[in-house]
């Protein structure tokens, strides 16, 4: 390491602000300091400014209706289809352009580009060929599927003709899909013959044969897609008597239009079920206005999407983060979203980079745990690739410690990118607490203040707000429009898990509930939040509470240590 490194590297480790490159700031689509003022005297109605990002076929009456807590409804009145908002309003002007960009693995030496044409005209192939099989409005589908094309697409097709989606990830086992099938009463699933890890083709409709088999009540139809059949890989399966091969279906209904369905901003646009600390999966509701404007208001506002973008989120859509962050609040802002299907050390540990430099993508929204693999294995890997495109980095996950962060702003940002570090959870929908990039100062280690409209308190058990630098219980005072509004059929457990410990649950006043994510948190003098962690994942020490994520970046900051959990 030369001198000027060295020096380089001293001064990261003792700085603990960070500014906003000025270049970034004069282009961020949220610049304006005076936004927190705002939104908060002008609250609940600052919220119009999400919801004004989508097109309304019923424009709403009310922004929300708080009279029945905590079963907030927003954008009331007010009708809309998600499908229409992420493709058809963008086909006069972007028709053309690529809505997605799909790296397959490399052994497959398959990469797919769907400009907005095209994705609207297979999207509405798939959407006929399901409301032909009998799939109606409220009739939950469920997907069990990689990281390919279709799986977005399947989605879209669903949201088209009013058909809650329910996506379960493709890592899942037989049993989880089983679950999760008979929890939402779903009778219909798509899924895939399988998929490529490390250059293997790995046989995913066995598994798929053998959740279904575990269904209680009767499945009409399944549809496969052939990914490896596609390439000759695949296992030989044949197709039992309701179940549909994904291709055959689109092509028997090339060229087909589907009006796109009328939702109420109430009405639901998926489930997604998250582990309960029962063992009992939780279906967690969403919305098709709330969600969506949530989705759309957070990408343009943290993530700075803008639609001559090429953005790439390295997540998986079977988690929220995919739905959100690679599927919805893009496509929504009309920008060219990207999907990799493979892993980033495969076939050699710069994978990630190299699809950065090929693509130019503008943003890359990872997880701190990937971070801390590129640490470990050294930044000969990114420092050996052209990553000039990058405008903003982003976090999301877990907590980042402030090691990973000053490594991923060196050696992926070049110390030109601002970092998000982003907090939020499947039940709220998107970003809660973190920076606004063209606004706040970043301190690494800490995810930020709460976005403008967003209360977060830190409280102790006794409800009271802790002193800054004290540990305490993170909350949400207020309703947000991306909430999930129950768990599904079980309305009794939404208000137990998430309400019950900070609320006077007797009331109906909407100032006496409070939002409990059952995560640990600090606050500092600026109102920058630090998230430790889950509150059933402390330590008590000498009085002290001690989260997993101070005591992981202890151990992470001891000289060749690489990760810790």
């Amino acid at each position: 390491m030369g001198d000027q490194d060295a020096e380089l590297e001293a001064r990261l480790e003792a700085q603990d602000v960070f500014e906003p490159p000025e270049s970034f700031v004069e282009q961020a689509n949220v610049a304006d300091p005076d936004i927190y003022a705002e939104f908060a005297e002008n609250w609940p109605e600052c919220w119009a400014t999400a919801a004004d990002m989508l097109d309304w076929e019923t424009e709403y009456d009310t922004v929300l209706d708080d009279s029945n807590p905590p079963f907030y409804e927003w954008f009331t009145g007010g009708e809309l289809n998600a499908s229409a908002n992420c493709i058809d309003r963008h086909l006069d002007e972007r028709g053309d352009e690529a809505a997605i960009e799909w790296v397959g693995e490399p052994t497959a030496e398959e990469n797919r580009t769907y400009t907005y044409a095209e994705l609207h005209r297979e999207v509405n192939e798939f959407a006929a060929a399901l409301r032909e099989m009998g799939v109606g409005e409220d009739d939950v589908v469920t997907m069990y599927m990689p990281m390919i094309p279709e799986l977005p697409i399947a989605m879209l097709a669903c949201a088209r003709i009013g058909a809650p989606h329910s996506v379960v990830f493709a890592g899942f086992s037989a049993d989880a899909l089983a679950t999760r099938m008979n929890a939402a009463d779903s009778e219909y699933l798509v899924t895939a013959d399988g998929y490529y890890r490390r250059g293997d083709p790995l046989d995913h409709l066995e598994k798929a044969n053998e959740g279904l088999s575990g269904v209680e009540h009767e499945v009409s139809d399944t549809v496969v897609v052939g990914r490896l059949a596609a390439n000759g890989d695949g296992h030989g399966h044949e197709l039992g008597e309701s179940q549909h091969d994904y291709d055959d279906l689109v092509a028997a209904h090339e060229g087909a239009e589907v009006e796109p369905v009328d939702r109420d901003a109430e009405d639901m646009l998926f489930l997604m079920y998250t582990s309960g600390t029962t063992g009992e999966p939780k279906g967690v509701k969403h919305t098709t206005g709330g969600y969506l404007s949530w989705a759309a208001w957070t990408s343009h506002a943290v993530l700075d999407v803008k639609p001559e973008d090429t953005y790439f989120c390295s997540a998986d859509i079977g988690w929220i983060t995919g739905h959100s962050y690679i599927v919805y609040g893009p496509l929504a802002l009309g920008t060219t979203t990207m999907m990799y299907e493979g892993t980033p050390d495969h076939p050699e540990r710069d994978r990630l980079w190299e699809i950065v430099e090929e693509y130019e993508a503008t943003q890359l929204y990872t997880a701190p745990t990937a971070i801390r693999a590129f640490m470990k294995w050294g930044s000969e890997f990114p420092d050996s690739h052209d990553l000039s495109s990058l405008r903003l980095l982003g976090t999301v996950g877990e907590p980042i410690n402030p090691r990973a962060w000053k490594w991923y702003y060196k050696h992926i940002g070049d110390e030109s990118c601002p970092i998000v570090d982003t907090w939020w959870q499947t039940e709220t929908g998107g970003m809660m607490v973190t920076t606004l990039p063209g606004v706040k100062e970043m301190k690494p280690g800490s995810a930020g203040p709460a976005l403008p409209g967003i209360d977060a308190e830190i409280l102790d058990t006794t409800g009271d707000p802790v002193e800054p630098g004290r540990a305490g219980y993170l909350t949400i005072q207020k309703p947000w429009p991306g909430m999930l509004r129950t768990l599904y059929q079980n309305d009794e457990r939404y208000i137990d898990e998430y309400w019950r410990e900070y609320s006077d649950t007797d009331s109906d006043d909407p100032e006496d509930w409070v939002y409990f994510p059952e995560d640990g948190a600090k606050i500092d003098e600026d109102g920058y939040i630090t998230v430790l962690g889950r509150v059933d994942d402390v330590l008590n020490v000498s009085g002290h509470r001690l989260g997993t994520m101070e005591i992981e970046s202890a151990i992470v900051g001891v000289e060749g240590v690489a990760e810790a959990a």
